[in-house]
């Protein structure tokens, strides 16, 4: 039997036990909420939806949303060294995830390449949603995934308790020396309020525990026999990893019965390294190689939004909500200092939903959807050319009741057009349609079923890319003949909640025809002669050619969890939670789906006693042995976390948590499978996080 199987089963025994849970104090983990982003309350959603929020956010926040969201059940983190790290949702990431801020698109380039991140600040967050189902067509019909939400109250739509409430925090983690302050204000009276918030990070190279480099399995990932030449590799650390971050928002609103309506502006600024690649060797005794490429991004974003929502402005309807977006996004990707390649988008979304009063036994929202985007790239990675892209859409999400069930249907269709310079341009209308129920057939159980078409409009990358991409060190060719991409998802669900245990187990199985990916034709590309050949004449010279195409392809898998109480004394509370989640991907003619996450499975301990909390939690994650065309497996690993916290009250009118956290204790070589830099850039070694919030 696996060692680490063995080690997880011995654990989870031991502090089953109430003599093991006094020897290790844990935290009461507050429950992971199930809600809807709209009209309806949060048990009746019939298809799975996690929200962090409160203690349990505070608790898992990172610096990137990834890493934010992959302890939640079925999302994991695609990383590309320490800046960036994608959420990845059963297996789907990039267009198929959705990352909205207050229910409008973030509008960066992060779904054009795995090096680009996402220009949204965790950190600064009052809730985070991930959403899948019915309710993901309200916000765009490509979510295959599923959604993603960021909630920041940068925009207040209600007057806060007192009239000025606000928080700050200092956090600092010893695996990169990193600071980050945090501040937030929120201030009202009458019938005006004010928001403001910011924050500071500065971190240094990542820690490890051995090499950078897995230089046997790199050599092997690019066909290479051997590898005697030197390697630029660092021990104890990954180079070029250090990056600062900066932000804030200022925003107001004017609120009354009728309802609310405000303003606000943002601006973001993230400059983080790229891990390099194989040049030369560094030293092997921490101290940075000379010689290695450094290449950073450098980002900045300007962001300024208009919210508003009447409640009954008609005889007909409940709430009308208009949001609509401005953002101005910039990169630069700097090569050893110089200038190499210039992102920009400059888009405006904006939405109008109405949700409606019971029209008989049917209620719920329509609404319509529009954004209209110049995006460019320009310099020597400029693989997609300058576009516009425009999209509009109509949809209807509504539910009803029937005795002990409730049904839902979502339907939404959409039009996108996208014009390259030069190139003619390309428009698909994707229709998306689902249908759900939740039979409550006791008062603590439910069963959950799901049937969801939904299709994605190919992207501009995936459609006119031409050139060499330094994220994926290949030569990249789109395919302007892609059609939509079309998903059938089943899910089945069963929750079981009495008081003294809770039980949750959910089920999927997508079938996605057309489904877009990159492979390799069967030729090279040749550097030196600028030519595309069958057979490689110079080894030297030559890179992988990845061309977009489509293929069918089936996903299944599973998500499940049981939470239960240990003991409830006098001496504190400590609950048990066991916990499971898994996605396979293959392609119907043969093949693996790459970079998807392995089989993942653990426990986690939750104790708390008056104003002391901590918890312990155990995962497993089995070895990747399909890791997909192109791709290289990756080894299982054991993550062993733990955190405590405890608060003090400073006066009546403030409250002092001071918390400590530790991340990968057991010090693992984590390989992550769903990033382009496995073989390159591991996840980080041993940390710990030290910090004190204050909230008044």
């Amino acid at each position: 039997m696996n060692k680490r199987v063995v080690l997880l089963m011995a654990s989870a025994a031991s502090l089953a036990s109430p003599a093991s849970a006094e020897e290790e104090p844990t935290k009461e983990l507050e429950p992971v909420l199930i809600t809807a982003p709209v009209h309806k309350p949060a048990e009746e959603m019939a298809r799975p939806f996690n929200a962090l929020k409160g203690e349990e956010l505070t608790r898992k926040v990172g610096n990137t949303l990834g890493e934010t969201l992959n302890q939640e059940l079925g999302v994991t983190s695609s990383s590309f060294g320490a800046g960036v790290g994608q959420p990845v949702i059963r297996g789907q990431s990039g267009p198929r995830v959705r990352v909205m801020q207050d229910s409008l698109g973030i509008q960066d380039v992060s779904t054009l390449s795995p090096d680009h991140a996402n220009a949204v600040e965790p950190i600064l967050a009052e809730r985070i949603e991930v959403l899948r189902g019915p309710q993901t067509l309200l916000y765009g019909s490509g979510a295959i995934g599923g959604l993603v939400n960021v909630i920041d109250n940068r925009i207040p739509d209600r007057l806060p308790e007192k009239l000025v409430t606000g928080a700050a925090e200092q956090r600092y983690n010893t695996v990169s020396d990193e600071t980050t302050s945090v501040l937030r204000l929120d201030a009202g009276q009458g019938f005006f309020a004010l928001h403001l918030d910011g924050f500071y990070r500065d971190r240094n190279n990542v820690e490890i525990p051995g090499f950078a480099i897995d230089e046997e399995t790199e050599a092997a990932s690019n066909g290479e026999e051997d590898h005697d030449e030197a390697i630029a590799n660092t021990k104890g650390f990954i180079a070029n990893t250090d990056a600062r971050a900066r932000g804030g928002t200022v925003g107001f609103s004017f609120i009354g019965d009728p309802g609310f309506f405000g303003f606000s502006v943002n601006r973001l600024e993230n400059d983080y390294g790229i891990p390099p690649g194989a040049h030369s060797h560094g030293d092997e005794h921490g101290e940075e190689a000379e010689g290695l490429d450094k290449t950073r991004v450098d980002m900045e974003q300007f962001r300024y939004d208009f919210k508003s929502e009447l409640y009954d402005p008609a005889p007909f309807a409940e709430t009308l909500k208009l949001r609509v977006g401005y953002t101005d996004y910039r990169h630069v990707e700097r090569e050893n200092g110089a200038v190499g390649t210039v992102f920009s988008n400059e888009a405006v979304e904006g939405r109008v939903e109405l949700v409606h009063k019971n029209i008989g036994p049917w209620h719920g929202v329509v609404g319509a959807q529009v954004q209209d985007s110049e995006f460019a790239a320009v310099g020597e990675e400029a693989v997609v050319p300058k576009s516009d892209i425009s999209s509009y859409g109509f949809f209807a999400v509504e539910d009803m009741h029937w005795r002990d069930a409730l049904f839902e249907l979502g339907l939404r269709v959409e039009d996108q057009t996208i014009g390259p310079d030069g190139l003619k341009s390309r428009s698909h209308t994707p229709v998306s349609a689902s249908g759900s129920a939740v039979w409550n057939f006791r008062e603590d159980a439910a069963m959950t079923f799901a049937v969801t078409r939904s299709q994605r409009a190919p992207q501009v990358q995936e459609l006119f890319s031409n050139g060499f991409h330094a994220a994926t060190r290949s030569f990249e060719l789109g395919n302007p003949a892609l059609s939509e991409e079309t998903s059938y998802n089943l899910d089945l669900g069963f929750r079981y909640n009495p008081e003294w245990v809770s039980a949750e187990v959910n089920l999927f199985h997508n079938w996605v025809n057309d489904y877009i990916f990159q492979r390799n034709p069967g030729t090279a590309f040749n550097r030196e002669t600028d030519e595309f050949e069958a057979v490689c004449s110079e080894a030297d010279a030559c890179i992988l050619v990845l061309e977009s195409t489509q293929m069918d392809a089936t996903f299944k898998g599973f998500e499940a969890s049981l939470k239960f109480p240990v003991f409830d004394q006098a001496f504190g509370k400590l609950d048990l939670t066991l916990f499971s989640d898994y996605v396979r991907g293959q392609f119907d003619h043969g093949g693996d789906v790459p970079r998807l996450p392995p089989l993942r499975y653990g426990f986690q301990v939750d104790y708390a006693i008056e104003k002391f909390t901590a918890f312990a939690r155990l995962m497993n994650a089995e070895a990747q042995n399909n890791p997909g065309e192109n791709e290289t497996k990756t080894d299982g690993y054991l993550l062993f976390n733990v955190g405590a916290e405890y608060r003090l009250a400073a006066a009546d009118y403030a409250e002092f948590l001071v918390f400590v956290r530790g991340k990968n204790l057991l010090n693992e070589t984590i390989r992550n499978s769903t990033s382009y830099l496995r073989n390159i850039a591991p996840e980080p070694g041993r940390a710990g996080e030290f910090g004190l919030r204050v909230s008044f």
